[in-house]
């Protein structure tokens, strides 16, 4: 598979670095694409260099380079994943005012019907973000905001990374043995004691 890997600005820079990381166990060929604001998160937020995120990726682009084979809808992906997304590069792709490559990468996957997952980083969101958003759903993408799944039973900040990343790395058809999903066979408790008061 070849998937586009795009970081933006929004803090989690950890959610596409083990993106990148997940897609390369996985034998995946990916496309990255960092925008400005990213550079300077990823160092801000992780131990990664710039460069280290870079050679994570098969192949990796200049964020303003709108000449690039991604840009272009005759260059064959399975999809792309934003992660972190931005609500300023949500904002572009929903709307179609694509000023980088991310963006433009984002807007290309959409208009060639392929699947576009974002992992949208903001909190509160206003009325305006909201209709953004529908805006963005309406149009193809896929909005995974990256919250925790408890039900994992998360025992540190790694697990929960693994968990988000990985469950939305699901929608791209690319699967991570570390990802734990509810029990099959209904809830409870083993024993038929299965009614729960909501």
């Amino acid at each position: 598979m070849r998937i586009v890997v795009g970081i933006s600005g929004a803090s989690g820079a950890i959610l596409g670095i083990r993106a990148l990381q997940m897609l390369r166990a996985a034998g995946c060929e990916t496309h990255l694409v960092i925008s400005r604001y990213a550079a300077r998160t990823i160092v801000e937020e992780t131990e990664y260099s710039l460069q280290e995120v870079r050679q994570l990726a098969s192949t990796s682009y200049a964020a303003y380079d709108l000449g690039a084979a991604i840009a272009s809808g005759s260059f064959q992906t399975s999809g792309m994943i934003i992660a972190p997304c931005s609500i300023k590069s949500a904002a572009e792709v929903a709307y179609g005012t694509t000023s980088t490559l991310l963006t433009r990468a984002a807007d290309v996957t959409l208009k060639e019907h392929r699947r576009l997952v974002l992992l949208v980083r903001e909190s509160p969101l206003h009325i305006g973000h909201l209709r953004m958003l529908m805006q963005l759903s309406e149009a193809g993408g896929i909005v995974v905001p990256p919250v925790p799944a408890f039900y994992a039973k998360p025992k540190a900040i790694d697990d929960l990374v693994n968990q988000m990343v990985g469950r939305a790395l699901e929608l791209l058809g690319v699967n991570d043995p570390s990802v734990r999903h509810w029990p099959e066979g209904g809830s409870g408790d083993g024993n038929g004691n299965g009614d729960l008061e909501s």
